[in-house]
């Protein structure tokens, strides 16, 4: 498991000095220099950090906040690309203008060399590449930040790709998430908007997700999982993966040989059925969506190749989706209803995807929906585009404060994504014709005689189980009562601030104390005229006023620095 663990203090801090220097070194680079002052990392980090260069490059100047954010993750790495790539779908954490520059964060890194990967299969399987395999290329077809592909040949001839994981990539990332949790602690002190949003929980959140990530063994049980869902398909293939020759930072699947989803004129060239394939593509993620709720959370035309007889393959699972039966109904009835132009059931579905505060404006929320269906639904379905229909859902949920989910949302941008492709196959395609008979399939499912006898079954064992522990429970409260057990937690909100000033002022208290002891005890000892002596003075004395003469300064220093005395 990848272990991050609180900064706490300057000790821990100074444990990757180097590493915090070259982040926020980036940082100023890219005009965040503020949000560095605000933090007040000088007073976390007192040394190493006072003469770093903080004038921001002037191609800079010229971008804008989310492009700066966009060049300086990539800068800075693994970590913080990957970081990058999540914040890229959740439209409830960050900016949408963010979101959209954020999509496009470049995952390619150089290679690392041949040796180190002999060294890491032979530590993972026991054989070097070329004893567990009949061939096995040392030229990386694709490097990426958290590893490499190398096209192999099995000794029975099959072709197959190689995933190694990056050496010492894990302890890189665990010193890059140690940081970010220290960032993350102070934008919680000093930034007052962000204590609502909690950036600790992001960042181990994040953890949680990086380490689904960096085990490729996850990856493989994705691969195979949706394999499963489509084994009597015959209109998509899924990889084969070799359990054998896979371990947590290696992974060996099947090597696919077609033609990659943007590469149009080889797809024309070879003859492939262009209507068909955007049909099926469309069809394939409604089923993973609508049927399955287990889709693939990716599919831009990199990763998704066409074979002969017009079938579809996906490749690289790392990003998985994942959506209810309940969140699938829900969005259905918001598809439905939004084509349908009742706004009000539209509001309602939306107000069931998403999570708010306080309660919004129900009347202003059915007008602006209804201002949205004047844009888009009033013309034909061959013009009514699912991406953009889905970008103005999102504009108009940040601008009511309502937060979605974020496998909802990756859900949203594989449609549009699927619709993107779609259209570039066909451009007389119409995603919302295929998409309809799915939502309608989940609506008259609920109606189902089974499944209502089904649910009011489970409802009513679930209304007997509460009734039977009522009266249980009522006796602890009673019991808890009696004895002065009973505990009521009040949890005070707002006083990060007033606590921390309070501990530097206590701390410069102790401090001024402890200066105040050595001058006194210097003064006795110079007046006992204790040897060894230099001009008849005390020498342990003389040493003594030195360092609290040094203290004293440094003390003052700080105070003024900080602007207050």
């Amino acid at each position: 498991m990848l272990s991050i663990r609180k900064i706490a203090g300057v000790g821990r801090t100074y444990r990757h000095i180097g590493r915090y220097r070259q982040i926020i070194r980036v940082l100023f680079k890219y005009g965040f220099g503020e949000l560095l002052d605000t933090l007040k990392i000088e007073q976390i980090v007192e040394l190493g950090l006072q003469k770093l260069h903080r004038r921001r490059h002037e191609e800079v100047e010229v971008l804008t906040g989310p492009q700066r954010f966009k060049l300086a993750l990539e800068e800075l790495g693994p970590t913080f690309v990957k970081l990058g790539q999540i914040l890229s779908t959740r439209p409830d954490l960050i900016p949408l203008a963010f979101i959209e520059e954020l999509t496009k964060l470049q995952d390619e890194v150089p290679p690392f060399p041949y040796r180190e990967v002999r060294e890491i299969i032979k530590a993972e399987t026991g054989q070097f590449p070329e004893d567990l395999f009949g061939s096995f290329e040392e030229k990386p077809m694709a490097a990426a930040s958290i590893g490499q592909a190398h096209k192999a040949r099995l000794k029975d001839g099959t072709d197959v790709v190689v995933k190694v994981q990056r050496p010492r990539i894990r302890k890189t990332i665990e010193i890059d998430l140690e940081i970010m949790l220290h960032l993350a602690g102070l934008m919680e002190r000093h930034l007052e908007e962000l204590r609502v949003i909690r950036p600790s929980r992001i960042v181990e959140e994040f953890a949680h997700t990086l380490e689904e990530e960096i085990a490729y063994t996850v990856e493989a049980s994705h691969i195979e999982r949706f394999a499963a869902q489509f084994k009597d398909d015959e209109t998509i293939r899924v990889p084969r993966v070799y359990r054998d020759m896979t371990t947590e930072r290696i992974l060996t699947m099947e090597d696919i040989h077609g033609v990659k989803g943007s590469d149009l004129d080889s797809l024309k060239k070879e003859n492939y059925d262009l209507p068909l394939l955007a049909e099926r593509g469309a069809d394939l993620i409604m089923k993973q969506i609508f049927v399955y709720g287990f889709f693939h959370g990716d599919p831009h035309p990199g990763n998704i190749f066409f074979l002969p007889e017009n079938i579809i393959c996906y490749v690289d699972f790392g990003m998985m989706g994942r959506i209810n039966r309940q969140e699938r109904e829900d969005f259905a009835d918001l598809l439905m209803a939004t084509v349908q132009r009742d706004y009000k059931k539209s509001v309602e579905a939306v107000l069931k995807l998403t999570d708010y505060d306080t309660e919004p404006d129900r009347e202003k929320l059915e007008r602006d929906m209804a201002d949205l269906a004047d844009q888009y639904l009033y013309s034909s379905l061959k013009e009514l585009s699912l991406g953009k229909l889905m970008q103005k859902l999102l504009k108009f949920m940040a601008t009511h404060r309502l937060t979605i989910k974020a496998d909802f949302f990756l859900m949203m941008k594989a449609l549009s994504q699927v619709e993107s492709i779609g259209v570039a196959l066909d451009p007389n395609f119409e995603f919302i014709s295929i998409a309809r008979p799915f939502v309608q399939r989940i609506q008259l499912a609920r109606l189902n005689p089974k499944r209502i006898v089904g649910e009011l079954f489970e409802s009513s064992t679930e209304l007997l189980g509460l009734l039977r522990e009522i009266p249980g429970e009522l006796r602890s409260i009673l019991t808890q009562t009696r004895e002065g057990k009973l505990k009521i937690i009040f949890q005070h909100r707002g006083l990060d601030r007033a606590l921390s000033t309070f501990d530097r002022t206590s701390n410069r208290v102790s401090f001024s104390i402890v200066l105040a002891a050595l001058i006194i005890g210097s003064s006795l000892i110079v007046l006992s005229g204790l040897p060894p002596k230099w001009n008849d003075i005390p020498i342990i004395g003389l040493l003594g006023f030195l360092f609290a003469g040094i203290m004293g300064f440094w003390l003052l220093i700080t105070i003024l620095r900080h602007g207050r005395m």
